[in-house]
């Protein structure tokens, strides 16, 4: 009886091995890397790249590789087929000028292609964005929250029992945006003991999708508010926000950015602010710690909020996109969307017009509150040269915390380290 009881023991934890094993990476990598282990070069320094390509940790012999290599976004050499005898190839760069230089290497096994990247910067403590800021910027911002302001919040709330903790109780909230009828949804988590609490706002990413809240940070002994930007409930079914990011939403980065009154991101600039406006209404915040954090599109709106809203005391901006619109115009590596990257020859002048009013470099020029700046250098959604230009703008107290070998992504370590910031902000352990 005793070894039918452990046959079957061994036999359900294989099973378990079994249901639970998962893909995980690749056997074959491409390697790239500097001889800086910081990735940092003056300009007029050379780097020297070593590429590697591996396969279960070892060199493969006789591979051939395609690489191109020069600034992000605008490589200067291109090369195919290159036979790299015994696996590893090394590659000299320069800069004359602060910037981001990029090696990039696709390598061809077995009918497959493998890529890596490496992406090294000259000085780029000195980078300058290129946008010019409208004389009528805070004037334009001003009026708009103000016009906004005229509708009343009129918030709603919905308790979700299924989502909520010992500790905390978790809702569906909506309040008013631009207009009436115009409404902003979102995720409200309070912690369930009575008392005055600091409070976060967590801003999203491009996107179409549904929200589940900020419980953990709550449990902690703040207030969080999660939001979505296109006036929709944040808790359908995923194939609810599919069909818009494909129909009604989709490339809803580019809608009328000929006209800055009617274009997609005021709408979303101004929804983020009257979150502010909303978690202010509430009897649970404390009054004086209020923060706002997010990741690309929700980096940029980070910086809008901290830049018009004396409210917020602390923002963290991770690769934060929609900054230094301009730059492609200028043969420079721009921020997301890269409005003019692809056609600058025909660039519509309305649109460039437009861009200075929705670019984060305006807006983070502006910033009196402190902030923690994070993205990496081997981004090639968010360049890291409109990221870094603008933290550099930042003239308000800020901390920078780079992981060089990040794309548009982070690691657990970066995560970790972002959440920790925040958390101290608002004094949680």
């Amino acid at each position: 009886m005793r070894k039918f009881a452990i046959l079957l023991l061994s036999l359900a934890l294989y099973c378990n091995i079994e249901l639970n094993a998962q893909i995980r990476g690749n056997n074959i990598v491409v390697t790239v890397t500097p001889d800086h282990k910081d990735w940092n070069y003056k300009t007029g320094e050379t780097a020297t790249f070593k590429v590697c390509v591996l396969k279960s940790g070892t060199l493969i012999d006789d591979i051939k590789v395609d690489y191109e290599a020069g600034p992000e976004m605008y490589p200067e050499i291109k090369k195919e087929n290159v036979t790299l005898k015994d696996g590893t190839m090394t590659f000299k760069g320069s800069m004359k000028k602060p910037g981001f230089y990029r090696l990039k290497v696709k390598a061809h096994v077995g009918g497959k292609d493998y890529e890596g990247l490496c992406t090294a910067a000259f000085s780029p403590e000195k980078l300058i964005p290129t946008t010019e800021d409208p004389e009528d910027f805070d004037e334009f911002w001003a009026n708009s929250l103000k016009e906004a302001r005229y509708t009343q919040l009129e918030p709603t709330k919905e308790l979700l029992p299924e989502r909520c903790t010992k500790d905390v109780n978790v809702y569906q909230v909506s309040f008013h945006n631009v207009r009436w009828g115009s409404r902003t949804y979102g995720i409200l988590c309070v912690p369930v003991k009575p008392g005055k609490y600091p409070a976060l706002l967590r801003v999203p990413g491009y996107g179409v999708r549904p929200y589940q809240g900020d419980v953990w940070t709550a449990a902690k002994g703040a207030i969080t508010l999660e939001i979505g930007i296109h006036g929709i409930p944040v808790t359908m079914q995923q194939d609810f926000y599919d069909k818009l990011a494909n129909g009604a939403l989709w490339n809803y980065c580019n809608y009328n950015m000929d006209n800055r009154d009617e274009s997609y991101y005021k709408r979303v600039f101004i929804g983020a602010v009257r979150a502010i406006d909303y978690i202010a209404s509430l009897d649970e915040w404390n009054g004086k710690d209020l923060g706002v954090t997010g990741s690309s599109q929700g980096g940029m709106l980070s910086l809008v909020c901290a830049a018009l809203d004396s409210r917020v005391t602390f923002y963290g901006a991770v690769h934060a996109a929609l900054c230094d619109h301009t730059a492609s115009l200028k043969g420079i590596a721009c921020g997301w969307p890269h409005y003019f990257y692809y056609d600058v020859k025909n660039a519509d002048p309305k649109k460039i017009n437009t861009s200075r009013y929705y670019d984060g470099v305006n807006f983070a020029k502006r910033i009196k509150c402190k902030g923690w700046f994070s993205f990496g250098y081997n981004d090639d959604v968010v360049p890291p040269t409109t990221a870094y230009a603008t933290y550099n703008i930042v003239t308000a107290p800020k901390e920078l915390h780079p992981y060089q070998m990040t794309g548009h992504y982070w690691y657990q370590e970066q995560w970790d380290e972002w959440e920790a910031w925040l958390h101290s902000q608002m004094g949680l352990k």
